[in-house]
């Protein structure tokens, strides 16, 4: 991907910390990540670490205030020199309060509870997770997700171009 590219994603969303938008999100990955050639089990996985991601700036970051903005932007990841997409990136910004990326860390699986699943989620279910500071305020977390032969589904025809 070159500079510009990654500069001008190909899809921008802007949301405020508020669990109720989470669902747009998610659709809105659940849609691209298909056209993007992903299958449905790929896509829901996709959407299930981006919704985490979400979760997680909303709860920690900004410790349930409303009124933070969140995000979200999507490149495809492109094979070689044509214009074949061979995955996405998805990065995700805020201005929340800012951590050690090394201090990201899910709790101990062997602790039996509900909640603090979702890094565990999202480092399974993506090849690059990339949790970086922003100058000056918040966080940026990069997420890449390579589309593999097993992952590949036939969902670029459920929009015709005619």
């Amino acid at each position: 991907m070159t500079k510009s590219e990654f500069n001008s994603p190909h899809v921008h969303l802007q949301l405020v910390s508020q669990p109720r938008y989470l669902c747009g999100a998610r659709e809105m990955i659940l849609a691209t990540m298909a056209r993007f050639g992903f299958n449905d089990l790929a896509c829901s996985q996709i959407a299930l670490a981006v919704d985490e991601a979400l979760a997680n700036v909303i709860c920690h970051g900004y410790k349930r205030q409303p009124t933070g903005m969140i995000w979200v932007s999507i490149w495809p990841l492109n094979e070689g020199d044509d214009a074949s997409v061979g995955g996405a990136r998805i990065m995700i910004e805020d201005e929340a309060c800012q951590v050690e990326p090394e201090q990201i860390k899910g709790r101990d699986l062997e602790e039996i509870r509900p909640g603090g699943l979702g890094v565990h989620i999202i480092r399974e279910v993506m090849d690059v997770v990339e949790y970086t500071k922003r100058d000056g305020c918040g966080m940026r977390l990069v997420l890449e997700k390579r589309l593999e032969g097993n992952q590949a589904g036939d969902n670029n025809s459920k929009c015709s171009d005619d």
